[in-house]
């Protein structure tokens, strides 16, 4: 067992976080116009996007010309672990940045990456992804929205929902359903939308915690004209790219679940003996099992998660991956009901450090945000059926 990195990786580190010390956007930048609050893009969420792919460090596993510098994927571990430790944020256009744009790459044509992908790595362009309808939220294959080609467009009419970041976007990553006759998995195709087409209505849904300041939308779509050229790939050949998508997506999210749910254990256990002092002592117990069992679950996901890591760079496929989007969206829930259940009243009280950019929330409204990672990328139950039947190999029930 190797736990330590060799000095080529270290050189790597020590040689970007010396450039971070220097680039980084400062605290009070982030803390004026924090991304999760506003209904915009932050003026130096672009500035820094553009910083970092100048710089070769937006995506470090790709080349230069896309903003990166060819970086292996332990050095890609290490520069987001990094980032993370950091406090700063990559992007603040995750949906953009960790699926459409990798997307596009993989599937458009060399006139979709130059006007869609390539702006969004340099900053100029944020991207939204459309997936989730009213009727089809992880069941892709249930979607209705249509898309007609009529001459040389295609005419959209239909709504989605949960579009995160919808109300700031300037285009979407749609998914279409372009072919009725066949299987419903079938006849699906992705076109990208400029959102300030006309026909396209965006109403921010509020939000529990940040509810000035919503990032959930739904976006209806009536005789949308779209160029038949922005179809993504080809024709029907949609439920490909969700799988593609999704997996872009888990394949990023995993260490920033690790490192969140790490430094939230840290916080509970810093406070947690102040706090079990003032219970009686059959309540001292319980609670003390619960912080115990939150410590267990932080090192179990970050071994889960490196060892499923570990499987993929020698180039085999990791059963893990598929276990880490429950194992730590649903730890994560349970610390933060842990601690709101040991502070009692304190729970409501917000502190230093435990917001978006370095804001405030308290614990109790970080569990009720931690609903919203159970549900995304994927529901808790989706991915248990996708665990039993492709990694287990059960029947369907």
């Amino acid at each position: 067992m190797k736990l330590t990195f060799d000095d080529r990786v270290e050189a790597f580190r020590s040689e970007f976080l010396e450039w971070l010390a220097t680039n980084r956007p400062t605290a009070e930048e982030m803390a004026a116009d924090p991304a999760v609050s506003s209904a915009h893009v932050p003026e130096w969420a672009r500035r820094w996007t553009r910083r970092l792919f100048d710089a070769g460090w937006l995506v470090p596993g790709w080349p230069a010309e896309r903003g990166g510098r060819d970086a292996g994927p332990i050095e890609t571990l290490v520069y987001l672990e990094e980032l993370m430790r950091a406090g700063v944020p990559r992007t603040t256009n995750p949906q953009g940045l960790g699926i459409v744009v990798p997307s596009i790459l993989d599937y458009g044509s060399p006139e979709q990456i130059r006007d869609f992908a390539m702006p969004v790595l340099r900053g100029e362009k944020s991207a939204c992804l459309g997936m989730s309808e009213p009727g089809a939220g992880s069941d892709l294959a249930s979607l209705s929205t249509r898309a007609v080609l009529d001459g040389d467009e295609f005419v959209i009419n239909g709504q989605k929902v949960w579009t995160s970041g919808a109300n700031y976007a300037d285009f979407c990553f749609v998914f279409v359903r372009t072919d009725t006759t066949v299987a419903k998995h079938k006849g699906i195709s992705v076109l990208l939308v400029d959102l300030a087409t006309p026909g396209i209505t965006v109403r921010p849904l509020p939000e529990i915690v940040h509810p000035d300041h919503p990032d959930l939308n739904e976006v209806f779509y009536t005789d949308v004209r779209v160029p038949a050229s922005n179809l993504v790939g080809q024709l029907n050949n949609g439920w490909a790219m969700a799988s593609g998508s999704l997996a872009h997506e888990r394949g990023m999210v995993w260490l920033g679940a690790v490192l969140s749910l790490e430094n939230d254990t840290k916080r509970l256990l810093a406070g947690a003996p102040a706090s079990l002092d003032l219970l009686p002592a059959d309540e001292r117990a319980v609670m003390a099992d619960g912080i115990v069992q939150s410590y267990i679950d932080s090192v179990a996901a970050r071994c889960l998660g490196y060892r499923g890591f570990a499987k993929l760079v020698r180039g085999g496929t990791a059963p893990e991956q598929a276990l880490m989007k429950v194992f730590s969206s649903e730890s994560q829930q349970r610390l933060n009901l842990v601690a709101s259940e040991l502070m009692g009243g304190r729970a409501l009280d917000v502190g230093p450090g435990r917001g978006p950019n370095g804001g405030h929330h308290s614990w109790f409204e970080g569990y009720l945000q931690t609903f919203a990672g159970t549900i995304s990328a994927g529901s808790s139950e989706i991915q248990r059926n996708i665990v039993s039947e492709k990694v287990l190999g059960l029947p369907r029930g």
